[in-house]
């Protein structure tokens, strides 16, 4: 399974922000979308990526305020980006050993949508699920669906 497959099932809408507004302004975004990181797009190029944990670091745990301090202060700017067409596996090796929770999905230099850990993982555990399921129906002589 490819990037691209899991865009196709839950959609690749880009939930994007500046870096100029507060932290503030940017967690009521992420929690008016439901969201736990935010992308931070300016003149169309991928610059950083803002998220939960970035606030519970960089804001919570050193006494600052979200109301004063202002995104590009505190996002990430070391962004580990995925290819439409990168594995399914590629992907979690690289929230394994990058340690990262969510992956902008880049074609050329623009961003179409973004993978979290839980859609990864969601799209192995059902790749799983089919192959027990014809493993099963081949040692049982039953056709699969």
């Amino acid at each position: 399974m490819t990037v691209n497959q899991i865009l196709d099932v839950k959609g690749n809408e880009v939930h994007s922000i500046l870096s100029t507004i507060t932290v503030y302004q940017a967690l009521r975004i992420m929690g008016e979308r439901n969201i736990g990181a935010v992308l931070v797009i300016e003149d169309n190029i991928l610059k950083g990526i803002l998220s939960e944990r970035d606030y519970a670091r960089k804001i919570v745990l050193k006494n600052k305020t979200s109301r004063e301090t202002f995104v590009h202060e505190i996002m990430d700017t070391d962004i580990i980006t995925v290819k439409p067409d990168d594995d399914i596996n590629y992907c979690m090796d690289l929230i394994t050993n990058k340690r990262v929770r969510h992956l902008p999905v880049v074609s050329e230099t623009k961003v179409i949508g973004i993978v979290s850990i839980g859609d990864v993982v969601k799209s192995i555990i059902e790749l799983q699920e089919n192959t027990i399921h014809h493993l099963d129906s081949y040692i049982h002589g039953t056709k699969a669906e």
